[in-house]
């Protein structure tokens, strides 16, 4: 499929007694915006027709997005909103910081990583902006601390895999909060207690948590590989960077195979000295 075609498919998708579309053959996006008020979002197509040879369901998932994203734009009132609607989502830093002119609450999370808040609408959700403030009666202090308390609600059950002795637990019940599932720091010092060898923990999209138990040098490359896989064909990507948590700490870590390349020198260390530990403990086994 190519750029028009997947420009074709989504057009078919639209209700155009509620919305008007605009392509832009130059950018190769997709406008859809609202007839009523004129919100809406774009579609950047050459990355969404990249995923489909490994994902065609994503003309479906992109479609969804797009029908909900315009539902909930429509014109309400979030005054008087249950407070157990206020959700957090992980978003890369390089995520829009406006919507419709209006700047998003944002609090900055890791290198790698902001918090963003939303106002939980059932299949779909609304991002929270300053504006949003005044009617929700709240401040951004209170959106964060109402936001961090509704985290815990959420399911945490999880699938594990293991690979070479090296486990992995995937959290993917597709609720829309997956990678927000990092702000339980509960849940990670949990793991961390558990955890023998290296631990990571990765949101490389925004349906997926993952967290590693890295026990050899095998380890790491299985986590590489799959970092940039579920990075590359999820629907919201955030980061394909890893991170290390030690001390409650998340710091981000770029593995490749079995180089690694870290913005942080300790922690880079660290891991190598891992590597060295592992490859020792090999070496002894075999004599």
């Amino acid at each position: 499929m190519n750029v028009f075609e997947m420009r074709d498919a989504l057009i078919a998708s639209l209700d155009l007694n509620v919305v008007r579309y605009q392509y832009d053959r130059k950018e190769e996006t997709l406008r859809v915006e609202r007839l009523d008020n004129q919100k809406g979002l774009t579609i950047k197509l050459s990355p969404v027709v990249a995923k489909y040879k490994n994902n065609p369901k994503i003309v479906d998932e992109v479609a969804y997005y797009i029908e909900a994203s315009i539902r909930a734009m429509k014109a309400q009132s979030v005054a008087g909103i249950d407070q157990k609607k206020i959700m957090p989502v992980i978003r890369s830093t390089s995520f829009k910081k406006e919507a419709e002119g209006k700047a998003l609450v944002i609090t900055e999370h890791t290198a790698e990583t902001n918090i963003y808040y939303a106002v939980d609408l059932g299949d779909t959700y609304r991002l929270i902006d300053e504006s949003m403030l005044s009617e929700l009666k709240l401040s951004k202090e209170d959106i964060h601390t109402i936001a961090l308390f509704n985290v815990l609600r959420l399911d945490m059950s999880y699938k594990t895999d293991t690979v070479s002795g090296n486990t992995f637990y995937f959290f993917n019940k597709n609720d829309g909060y997956d990678a927000s599932k990092i702000l339980n720091k509960k849940l990670l010092q949990e793991f961390k207690s558990q955890i023998t060898g290296e631990m990571m923990v990765c949101v490389p999209h925004g349906d997926l948590l993952l967290i590693a138990d890295i026990q050899n040098e095998t380890g790491y490359d299985v986590l590489a590989q799959m970092m940039m896989q579920f990075f590359a064909n999820g629907l919201i990507p955030i980061t394909s960077l890893s991170f290390q948590y030690e001390n409650d700490q998340l710091t981000p870590v770029f593995i490749l195979g079995k180089n690694n390349a870290k913005r942080d020198k300790a922690a880079i260390e660290r891991i190598e000295a891992n590597r060295k530990r592992f490859e020792a403990e090999k070496q002894n086994k075999n004599q």
